[in-house]
């Protein structure tokens, strides 16, 4: 599926700059959002995430910088609104109605005529596998049940943008791989997608990436091409003690990042200083293994580069 870069962006952060008192919540972002697009901003907790999608659905002004959205600054009249569809981290439906009465509850705040709701309510419901279940009370449903509630309520009225703060932080992985395919299949249709998320293995599912750390973005670009430039290298150390290994990298230079798993250590290292890790650890009865490099690979070793101040 092909992204529409050329196109006039639907959605767009220019240099977005936010503090909370002493805290620099935002730092110059800049990113945009075409239609078929998924764009994944994916950091840790903290990184700026959340005030970057609140800004971009104008429930926030940022202090320097500009949300656009069809091309004019984003202020939240008619015409934005219906473009926009906006899923927050927190709970935001009402616990005592049930499924059907807050898809109800939505189509009303969206002006749709009942006909209208009738049919795209039957296909959210067919979608999300929710169809049994429109009876329950949103505070009975499992994570998973919510946050797919939660979308199809965001979606009941097909809108060009839809905005997703962490939809699976929380959520069991076969409801994960439900919500990103159902993703997946709204991108087709020609959706621009924007979704935040904490988990670096979903950078993958994206059709482009933007790290995010400390209010600042890291790098940018289509996941399978800012790994084939990723300029490191990646080993995992097997057949060594932990504490052992901890004194060898305290006197190596050269180590951007490490992580143990399980009885292994993965490292992220400088090519050039490849050759001594490896000659260091081999002396000391460890066995290296080169590895195919990660998105939190590659975002660890920018952090530890520097990249965000």
């Amino acid at each position: 599926m092909s992204t529409s870069a050329d196109s006039n962006p639907l959605i767009e952060a220019r240099s977005l700059t936010k503090a909370f008192g002493d805290i620099q919540a935002l730092q110059g972002l800049s990113l945009e959002l075409h239609e078929h697009q998924i764009y994944g901003l994916v950091g840790p907790d903290g990184a700026g995430k959340t005030t970057a999608i609140r800004i971009l659905a104008g429930l926030m002004k940022p202090d320097r910088g500009a949300a656009l959205m069809l091309g004019r600054p984003m202020r939240g009249d008619r015409g934005q609104r219906r473009a926009l569809g906006y899923m927050p981290q927190a709970y935001s439906l009402y616990g005592d109605l049930s499924v059907d009465e807050n898809l109800s509850f939505f189509s009303r705040l969206f002006g749709l005529k009942r006909t209208v709701f009738l049919e795209r309510r039957e296909r959210l419901l067919d979608i999300t596998r929710l169809d049994r279940f429109t009876a329950r009370r949103a505070s009975a449903l499992s994570g998973g049940m919510y946050k797919k509630l939660a979308l199809a309520c965001a979606l009941l009225h097909r809108p060009d943008v839809l905005l997703l703060d962490e939809p699976t932080n929380g959520v069991d992985p076969v409801s994960r791989r439900e919500l990103w395919a159902l993703l997946h299949e709204f991108a087709a249709s020609g959706m621009a997608i924007l979704i935040s998320t904490p988990y670096m293995d979903e950078a993958e599912r994206c059709s482009c990436v933007g790290l995010i750390a400390q209010g600042q973005l890291l790098s940018e670009g289509e996941p399978r091409t800012l790994i084939s430039q990723f300029c490191h290298d990646t080993i995992v150390i097997h057949g060594i003690d932990r504490d052992d290994a901890e004194l060898i990298l305290a006197e190596l230079p050269g180590i951007l990042a490490s992580s143990p798993a399980g009885e292994e250590l993965r490292l992220v290292v400088e090519r050039e200083a490849l050759p001594e890790i490896t000659r260091r650890f081999a002396a000391a009865g460890g066995r290296c293994q080169p590895a195919r490099p990660t998105f939190e690979d590659l975002f660890l070793a920018q952090v530890s580069e520097g990249r965000c101040s």
